[in-house]
């Protein structure tokens, strides 16, 4: 089985691809469009030359392995993904043999954290207009894509994570609440910049208080998010 696990930056998305490697059935890959989408973008990341010297800059052989045999024959195979790279010219169609799950947060703490790490973004580099959409393709498709909310996987991770599995076929396991400290060795090269905190983890933090207060251009970067966001919301699995 593959699981596409669609995210925007800054979303618990790698501690959930570490928590899918925790449970020692599932291989993972770690953004694998990342080097295509700068390289054709030609956008100024941090650590851009590390990361197209690091991947495959031909989103054709992406596809390619992401809809190949598994790695080291496990199972399951988990994908993370960023909406954001989905740009044209990358192939979508490998999609169709995949279970897609879209994984989202509040724009107010999206914008935020991004923000913090990544001068002026725009609406696009947040990806919430891009999850949106290849949710609507997932439909498309005839499937029906599950979408999960941060912000309830951290409030109680137990009950999320195992309904989850139930929803995307797979058994639940303890295994998926902790891993070790100090990264994974399928990280991307990016991780220096980006992964300080879960590096710091063994387990998912705890739940968020009351959402950042914004101003400028922050502030009005959520506002344009946030119907994309309410839209996949109504959508998401439930707390009980």
């Amino acid at each position: 089985m593959k699981i596409a696990m669609w995210s925007g930056p800054r979303n618990l998305s790698t501690a959930m691809m570490y928590s899918f490697a925790a449970r020692g059935d599932c291989a993972v890959i770690d953004e694998p469009f990342y080097a295509a989408y700068l390289h054709f973008t030609a956008l100024n990341h941090p650590m851009r030359e590390q990361i197209l010297a690091s991947q495959s800059t031909n989103p054709g052989k992406v596809a390619a392995v992401l809809s190949g045999p598994n790695p080291a024959q496990k199972p399951y195979f988990y994908q993370k993904h960023m909406c954001q790279h989905m740009i044209d010219g990358v192939p979508r169609d490998w999609m169709a043999d995949a279970v897609n799950v879209f994984l989202i947060r509040h724009p107010a703490r999206v914008a935020a954290s991004f923000g913090a790490k990544y001068e002026s973004p725009s609406l696009t580099d947040i990806g919430f207009i891009q999850q949106a959409e290849l949710h609507d393709y997932c439909v498309s498709l005839g499937q029906n894509p599950v979408v999960i909310d941060s912000a309830d996987i951290r409030r109680d991770p137990a009950q999320m994570l195992s309904k989850l599995c139930r929803a995307i076929g797979i058994p639940w396991t303890d295994k998926m609440l902790s891993w070790p400290k100090g990264g994974h060795p399928d990280d991307g090269a990016w991780a220096p910049h980006w992964y300080g905190a879960v590096h710091d983890s063994t387990g998912f933090a705890p739940a968020e208080g009351d959402l950042p207060a914004l101003q400028g251009r922050l502030a009005d970067l959520a506002d344009l998010a946030l119907p994309f966001y309410n839209e996949l919301a109504e959508r998401r699995i439930r707390l009980d």
